[in-house]
Order: C-alpha cells, then sequence, then structure tokens
C-alpha cells in the first residue's frame, strides 16, 4: 500500500510540474502579446480639422476653383487641419472652400466634413491696413 502511495504521490508531482511549466508558459505569452499588437491610431488633428469623405480622394488646389492648378491630394479618410473658410465656386451644391492650416491650399467642402468651428478668411486674417480710416473711407 505504502508503495502504491508512493506512485501516486510521484504521479501527482509530476503533473503538478507540468501543469506549472503551463501556467509559467502562458503567462509569459499573455505578456508578450502587447508587443506584437498595432500601434493606436494618430490622434485627429487639432479644431477645427477635416476628413475626406469621397472614395477618390480630393485635390488641393493653389486658389478656391477648379480652374486652378493642383497642388496635392488627399486620399479617402485623410484628417487634415483647416485655417478658414471661403465661398468661392460652387461644387455640386457647396460653395464653401477650406484653407489648409499648414499649406497654403485649399480643399472643397463638398468632399471633406468638418469637425469643430470655421471661421470665414475675413475674420481671420485680417491685416492692420482694414481698421484704419483710410480703408475705412476708401473708394473702389
Amino acid at each position: 500500500m505504502s508503495k502504491v502511495l508512493n506512485m501516486r504521490s510521484a504521479r501527482l508531482t509530476a503533473g503538478s510540474g507540468a501543469f506549472a511549466a503551463a501556467i509559467a508558459l502562458g503567462g509569459s505569452l499573455l505578456a508578450a502579446t502587447p508587443a506584437h499588437a498595432y500601434p493606436p491610431p494618430a490622434p485627429a488633428p487639432a479644431r477645427p480639422y477635416g476628413t475626406v469623405v469621397t472614395p477618390s480622394g480630393v485635390n488641393e488646389r493653389q486658389y478656391p476653383s477648379t480652374d486652378s492648378s493642383v497642388r496635392g491630394f488627399l486620399k479617402h479618410r485623410s484628417q487634415v487641419g483647416l485655417k478658414c473658410k471661403v465661398r468661392a465656386q460652387n461644387i455640386n451644391g457647396n460653395q464653401i472652400w477650406y484653407l489648409l492650416r499648414d499649406r497654403p491650399n485649399w480643399v472643397t467642402a463638398k468632399y471633406v466634413d468638418n469637425t469643430g468651428f470655421v471661421k470665414y478668411c475675413k475674420d481671420v486674417q485680417r491685416s492692420p491696413l482694414n481698421d484704419t480710416m483710410q480703408s475705412k473711407t476708401a473708394m473702389g
């Protein structure tokens, strides 16, 4: 009986050793998982910003018109900072164009959804000359 008990004890010890090894291996695999995770998505730019909503993307233009030269391209779902807006060429019922914050290019609002309030450029890009008596009384 003592011999049977010793064999059971030996099997139990061997089994618990294997169990402990499996726990240690599993724990190390769980600890390694974050190293293989994808990086977090880039944060959205500061407000106001726009997100390209047309699947084909949108051209950046030198001026707020499709007659002006193409200066760049924004892919679908690209996010870009917006400085201000103007009313210009009507694109399929939308005449708003956005000036980009970090470069002097324009995009039509028809294909860019804005997040945050975008001021009109006349309110953002005021010149010191605008407030002089001479400019207020100027003709033509």
